[in-house]
């Protein structure tokens, strides 16, 4: 078969598909309503949901935080300095994360659902209008399961390889270490997370199309191979880069922008809980947090909806490809 060089691909009804940008933007612009009305309640909904989650982690944690400052009022009966130890706290949210990120993963979901359905329609699909809902818990079970399974795909690796990189070349003062410093066994365990990071951002840029698949109508692990099959094809790693780089960078650049601008709300918010509650480390914390989730809330009502729409319509101009070399029965 001859290779074909046009930038178009054929539709059912006899036009032709657009650019993966161009469907993004026509896309944003034709269902912008139905857009910003799913982001805001996306957006609005998970906010309030994570300031609820919150405060409930706050409330199961305050006898650490009473613990805490019963020790600096001790420390300061005795005029010494105090230094407060956080490890209670890092272990209460290493144990609070996956609400935090099952969180994360409906609102991601149900957004995801909405953009793939729009790009659907733009290109010649369903319409995006009162899906049945069925169809709707159907599609928001899809993504979430793509959710858990690309996360559990992608940091099962590096998590073990700095946890057992830790165990045997870690700073143990008290104990010999496992494995003699120096020895080449020592350097490669030693340099094991950083290559399994690298190992995972590969995955993880592999599995980019997954939500937009299953959102497509795929099962969960259909949708991972899709993804992988499309992101490794002759156009496909090039144009998921091309999407992917800079949306991370939009991400990052917003987040770290929006938090230093909320940094006011830092001191307000520990002034108002520390005469509420009459506790300095609660208020602290909270006024750490803060601008940080006003940060993440804010990238996200203003990346997602990009970020998603982007995906969906790359999903939808590399699958026809994709499904014209694969050989028929």
């Amino acid at each position: 078969m001859p290779t074909q060089h046009d930038r178009t691909v054929p539709l059912a009804d006899g036009g032709e598909e657009r650019g993966g940008t161009a469907t993004t933007f026509a896309v944003l612009r034709g269902h912008r309503g139905t857009l910003a009305g799913a982001t805001a309640r996306v957006v609005g909904l998970s906010g309030l949901a994570w300031l609820l989650l919150t405060a409930a982690i706050f409330a199961l944690a305050w006898p650490v935080f009473t613990q805490m400052r019963n020790q600096r009022l001790y420390y300061r009966y005795l005029e010494d300095p105090y230094l407060h130890d956080g490890s209670d706290l890092t272990l209460v949210a290493l144990w609070t994360l996956p609400l935090f990120l099952l969180l994360l993963g409906i609102g991601s979901a149900a957004l995801q659902t909405v953009c793939s359905r729009a790009v659907a329609a733009e290109t010649g699909g369903a319409s995006p209008e009162d899906p049945s809902r069925a169809v709707v818990r159907s599609r928001l079970r899809a993504v979430l399961s793509v959710y858990a399974l690309r996360g559990l795909v992608v940091w099962l690796l590096p998590l073990t390889a700095m946890i057992v990189a830790h165990q045997l070349t870690g700073s143990q003062l008290d104990t010999p270490l496992p494995l003699e410093r120096g020895t080449l066994a020592y350097e490669l365990v030693d340099a094991s997370p950083a290559a399994a990071l690298l190992v995972a951002a590969l995955l993880r840029l592999s599995l980019t199309l997954a939500p937009a698949a299953a959102a497509d109508g795929l099962g969960p692990l259909a949708a991972l191979r899709r993804s992988w099959s499309l992101t490794w094809s002759r156009a496909g790693l090039v144009r998921v880069l091309a999407f992917a780089l800079p949306l991370a960078a939009l991400t990052a650049g917003l987040i770290r922008l929006v938090t230093q601008l909320a940094l006011p709300l830092r001191p307000a918010v520990r002034t108002l809980l520390e005469d509420a509650t009459g506790n300095f480390f609660a208020a602290y914390y909270a006024g750490i947090l803060a601008p940080v989730v006003v940060g993440v809330l804010v990238a996200a009502a203003v990346v997602l909806p990009f970020a998603y729409t982007a995906f969906a319509a790359l999903h939808a101009r590399l699958r026809p490809r994709a499904d014209a070399v694969r050989p028929r029965d």
